[in-house]
């Protein structure tokens, strides 16, 4: 049983900080059911993937493969970069991050503040993703290197164990009813991981992931989309991760309608990122359906306050048509519904 669930009075290490994050209830039915939202992003970073850097780097030092002054190589949107730029400066390593143009410039001027050694993967400065020209050269770069790991977060399996202790923390909090999680599907690290051992605590637990329109996971066609830090892109291969046998559902939110979610919920005092616009989009419209006294709980592993100047800006939206008052009026008043306003 996980038991790190008080923190000491005073820590000596940033990554001391990581985990006991809150639930807030978003909502709830007339019938009992309710929205619990698991906020990560009071993580170090205003992210939950510093629980899984952290895990990646402890593993590759028992492993023995990183020694003192060596070099993390990873590639990243962002968030993951964020943590393992926290977790390198406590422990001595030389962190490169291997990152596009399409990663939040506030994420990318974060890990160089912190030391981080940025590396574009590719010129072109349009904005697209670009995670296989990433991979390839995050690979290539520690190819051969002594006392250098990539450490590889698709197929690294700490990123999932990272996420171990939330499941913990979820049992704890609610005295095990959890019926229904719900998360987002980039690399299968934080819903598989906190899935597989939710699971184990409380077996009826129903799990379903949610992916970008755009995104290969769950099939349908792809094309570009403006969800940072989750889904698949064409031509990224699935990360070993993505586990299916865990995920009882996989379902498709647009960019539209995540951003709209994540306008709507700022209006009630929480910012949220992009891709948990997704996740508490497809909750909240699954809500009302499930049988009553439910508890969904969804993974918000992510902050807002990194996309004021795209998913909170008029301007950024409305540049990329992605900017739709009725469909933001439609979440507010399901918003105001559930919410008794």
């Amino acid at each position: 049983m996980y038991e790190a669930l008080a923190r000491p009075a005073v820590v000596t290490r940033v990554s001391q900080l990581i985990g006991r994050t809150p639930l807030l209830e978003l909502c709830r039915t007339a019938t009992g059911s309710r929205l619990l939202l698991k906020l990560e992003m009071f993580n170090p970073m205003g992210t939950a993937k510093i629980r899984m850097a952290r895990r990646m780097v402890l593993d590759a030092e028992a492993r023995g493969e990183l020694r003192p002054g060596g070099r993390i190589i990873e590639s990243t949107s962002g968030n993951t970069g964020l943590g393992l730029a926290v977790v390198a400066a406590e422990r001595g390593y030389t962190f490169t991050a291997v990152v596009d143009h399409h990663a939040c410039a506030d994420k990318l001027r974060a890990m160089r503040a912190m030391g981080a050694e940025l590396v574009y993967a590719t010129d072109d400065a349009t904005g697209e993703l670009a995670t296989a020209a990433r991979e390839e050269l995050a690979e290539r770069m520690a190819r051969g290197r002594d006392n250098t790991v990539f450490t590889e977060q698709h197929n690294n399996p700490g990123n999932g164990a990272g996420y171990t202790p939330v499941a913990h923390e979820l049992y704890a909090a609610l005295g095990g009813r959890v019926d229904v999680l719900v998360g987002a599907v980039g690399t299968g690290g934080s819903l598989c991981g906190t899935a597989r051992e939710l699971r184990r605590l409380v077996p009826r637990v129903r799990t379903v992931g949610v992916e970008p329109k755009g995104s290969i996971a769950f099939g349908g066609p792809a094309h570009d989309y403006y969800q940072s830090g989750t889904g698949t892109p064409e031509g990224a291969p699935l990360g070993a991760l993505v586990d299916f046998d865990l995920i009882d559902e996989g379902v498709k939110v647009g960019d539209v309608e995540a951003f709209a979610t994540c306008r709507a919920v700022a209006r009630t005092g929480l910012l949220i990122g992009g891709s948990a616009g997704g996740v508490v989009h497809e909750a909240l419209h699954r809500l009302p359906a499930l049988p009553p006294g439910s508890v969904a709980v969804a993974l918000v592993n992510d902050g807002g306050e990194k996309y004021l100047d795209t998913v909170f800006d008029d301007a950024w939206m409305a540049e990329r048509d992605l900017l739709d008052p009725v469909v933001e009026q439609g979440i507010d008043e399901v918003l105001a519904k559930l919410r008794g306003i």
